[in-house]
């Protein structure tokens, strides 16, 4: 396997994967070969797909998590090992597309006013004011802070895109403050004395912290900040096309899922019903 091994890491790095996806790639063809106790050379479609079947039944794992290892196999089989993939014989499973949780500006908020850390509040005013993903505001350098323009450039987002982002005055104010304080040298928010970045983790567990403080019941983590961050541009009358370009959005489609979220009473839309029973606004 470690031949093999190699020679598809070669062939994810030819092709620009990021090194998270070759590691988890490569878990999951070695998972796949240890669970048949075989080289993965060996097996065939039919053992692919007894072991996605296995994945859904007996290990329960989510249709995401499911279609991660289906992708993960295909790309041994097809690109290493050059071998045809059958789509309808394994095929991927349809996944339930779920409304993603958003705050409140009022909850926004009171997770600003609750987080006393100047840096770790730096950090979380800093996802929401530019929509940002938990990676993005980690690998934000100095140098990305554009206070001229009042914008952030964000290297190589998802799927190795730059983009520029807001940079609200605010947003700013705060981070000067930060940095009059920490002062960073390259990395915007380092680890603790460390001059790498912070991890994701250590700002999903500050984010953690303060929804228990502002005693908020909402499921919420850092990409909350995100959604509710479209959200509201959504409900402030922003262009759908405009906060697609902020987030780093691909297709528009992706975009469009915070249609559903925006606030009904916003839009000045009545019920059928009331129209239908004459029922007048209190």
């Amino acid at each position: 396997m470690s031949e093999l091994r190699q020679k598809m890491k070669m062939d994810m790095e030819l092709k620009g994967y990021s090194p998270r996806t070759i590691k988890n790639y490569t878990r999951t063809v070695s998972n796949f070969a240890k669970f048949y106790n075989k080289s993965p050379e060996l097996l065939k479609e039919k053992e692919i797909r007894e072991y996605l079947h296995y994945c859904i039944m007996e290990r329960k794992l989510s249709e995401g998590t499911v279609n991660y290892i289906n992708a993960g196999l295909k790309f041994f089989y097809t690109k290493t090992l050059n071998r045809y993939w059958n789509m309808d014989k394994i095929s991927r499973i349809k996944e339930p597309r779920r409304l993603p949780s958003v705050l409140s500006p009022e909850e926004v908020k009171s997770i600003f006013d609750v987080t006393e850390n100047l840096k770790h509040k730096a950090i979380l005013m800093t996802v929401y004011s530019a929509g940002l993903r938990v990676s993005e505001v980690c690998n934000l350098k100095i140098t990305d802070i554009d206070s001229k323009n009042m914008q952030i450039l964000i290297r190589e987002g998802k799927g190795k895109k730059d983009r520029y982002s807001l940079l609200s005055k605010a947003n700013l104010e705060i981070l000067r403050e930060y940095w009059k304080r920490y002062h960073p040298t390259e990395y915007l928010f380092s680890g603790r004395g460390s001059t790498n970045s912070i991890s994701p983790r250590s700002v999903q567990h500050m984010m953690e912290k303060s929804i228990k403080k502002a005693k908020i019941t909402k499921k919420a983590s850092v990409h909350t900040l995100r959604h509710s961050f479209a959200t509201h541009l959504l409900d402030a009358g922003t262009d759908i096309c405009h906060i697609q370009r902020l987030l780093g959005h691909t297709r528009i489609t992706t975009t469009t899922i915070y249609l559903h979220l925006r606030r009904m009473d916003l839009l000045n839309i009545k019920s059928p019903l009331d129209l239908l029973l004459g029922e007048k606004d209190d």
